[in-house]
């Protein structure tokens, strides 16, 4: 990720603005991520006068330890991001900006959020931050990520991280030693029910039956928390009890002990982090790939991990998700025999398919290259393989050949090369995304005043939202998000959301 601006330019190397963008979520999902190490700045800073400089000192203590899981060297982030904002406002703007219909956008949050930086300062802030990142990660799905930021974060410190950390830990099946940390320190949730499970989960069954005893005799649970519990414990006196009744909104806590004792809750309908209970196995290959269709169309599943399910067995029906599979199955087999006659023919189904699903930037991210090397003669085939490239990495080098000499081919491929107003603007989107992409353009003064301020995370925050309004309809907030995103390191970012813009039939 590229990312930097007047203020935090010489922090950037010069190799760095030409590296392909990598998602923080990708990057975590790396076996052995290629990190920069040493310094980032290529040479020192070079003074253009005799003049001492001046310089600002800080006591070592009030600086607080980044927290993150990308490093710095990765993202290209400054580590005092966001030092200079409020937390409470920053708080409200993690939690509000809108990333449902652009997968750069997408990109550009996960990398806010996981890159290792520092806190506001004031009293509370570093909290306060914290738990809006865990708590967006929680809303977006990315409950891995999530987890892992929790236990990078001191997750004994609140019960407040410590709740994070234990809901993250339950919907992926890794809360041994969530139940553990309560085992040692009840403090952190002292509520009855986790402390039953967890006693439970650790083998301790004596504890948790006479705590269940005590929370019966005290009323110490509503009754119907203290139903699930007695079929949780004692399985066997209720063989031929009727089904309990599924909670409406049911935490995770809830969801494991309904899956615990063989009523599962279906996740369809619950919110997003629950799909990411199904990716496990022991949920059926149909659950599996709903979950991995969900998650992976927020962005918070690599696309890899989809692909593996889509392709784990051959479908057994026909309709809905398993038509896609079925005519993704046949695509990648197209492709791996390398016909080009077979290619032209499954290519159409299978973008189709994607784009029922809002799945077109995983599946170029996915196909895009190997689809470079067929040489396809249909004329709808080529068509929808040059857009499949622009909607992946490899943007730059499929503008090398447009499409023809069409005025939206033409603006297409001088967009994905950075200069959109060498060409005519074929209607008043592409207008808004040339102006963008002006030199020297004039920034929303909101933003400015963010970025004068050394505001940087949230000024980015801001141009989120302006990109969202742009996107829908509003054309000088289209030009405003893209001129930001540029004056601040971000050219990979404006230049992919601008081409989803143009490309995704679902903006707008």
């Amino acid at each position: 990720m590229r990312i930097d601006c007047a203020v935090f330019a010489l922090f950037l190397p010069t190799a760095a603005l030409a590296q392909a963008p990598l998602s923080a979520i990708e990057w975590l999902g790396e076996n052995a991520p290629q990190v920069r190490s040493g310094p980032v700045l290529l040479e020192p800073p070079v003074t253009k006068t005799a003049l001492h400089p001046q310089i600002q000192v800080q006591p070592l203590r009030q600086l607080a330890d980044p927290v993150g899981l990308v490093p710095a060297s990765v993202t290209g982030l400054p580590e005092d991001l966001w030092r200079r904002s409020d937390a409470t406002a920053l708080a409200t703007l993690i939690a509000d900006v809108p990333v449902q219909d652009s997968p750069a956008m997408q990109t550009l949050l996960y990398t806010l959020l996981l890159s290792e930086t520092r806190p506001p300062d004031g009293v509370r802030a570093e909290e306060t931050l914290l738990l809006a990142r865990l708590d967006r990660l929680m809303e977006l799905g990315a409950v891995d990520p999530a987890q892992s930021l929790a236990e990078a974060a001191a997750p004994r410190k609140s019960p407040a991280r410590f709740q994070r950390w234990f809901d993250a830990a339950l919907l992926t099946g890794n809360e041994e030693a969530t139940c553990a940390a309560l085992h040692e320190a009840p403090h952190l949730k002292p509520d009855y029910d986790a402390q039953i499970y967890c006693d439970m989960r650790l083998g301790d069954w004596e504890t948790a039956a006479l705590t269940l005893e005590a929370a019966h005799a005290l009323e110490l649970l509503p009754p119907d928390r203290l139903a699930l519990l007695d079929r949780l414990l004692s399985p066997e006196v209720f063989d031929d009890a009727p089904l309990l009744r599924a909670p409406d909104a049911p935490d995770p806590l809830t969801f494991r002990m309904f899956e615990d004792i063989g009523e599962p809750l279906p996740t369809a309908a619950l919110p997003r982090a629950f799909a990411t209970a199904d990716l496990r196995d022991v949920a059926g290959w149909k659950a599996q790939v709903e979950a991995a269709e969900r998650l992976t169309r927020i962005g918070a599943l690599p696309p890899n991990r989809m692909l593996g399910l889509f392709t784990e067995r051959s479908p057994a029906a026909s309709g809905g998700i398993w038509d896609r599979i079925t005519a993704l199955q046949r695509f990648e087999t197209a492709l791996d025999h390398r016909s080009a006659e077979a290619v032209a023919k499954t290519l159409p189904p299978v973008w189709e398919a994607m784009q029922a699903a809002q799945l077109e930037v995983p599946f170029a991210t996915l196909f895009a290259s190997r689809l470079s090397d067929i040489v396809l003669d249909d004329p709808r085939a080529r068509a929808i393989a040059w857009r499949v490239a622009l909607l992946s990495p490899d943007y730059e080098t499929a503008a090398q050949t447009p499409l023809g000499q069409g005025a939206a081919d033409q603006f297409l491929a001088a967009l994905a090369l950075g200069d959109p107003g060498s060409v005519p603007a074929p209607g008043g989107r592409a207008l808004a995304i040339a102006d963008g992409f002006a030199e020297e353009p004039l920034l929303p003064q909101r933003i400015d005043g963010a970025l004068a301020d050394g505001r940087l995370g949230e000024a980015i925050l801001i141009a989120m939202q302006y990109f969202d309004r742009g996107a829908t309809g509003n054309p000088t907030d289209l030009t405003a998000a893209l001129a930001t995103f540029r004056s601040v390191g971000l050219e990979d970012i404006a230049r992919r959301a601008a081409l989803q813009v143009m490309l995704l039939e679902r903006q707008g």
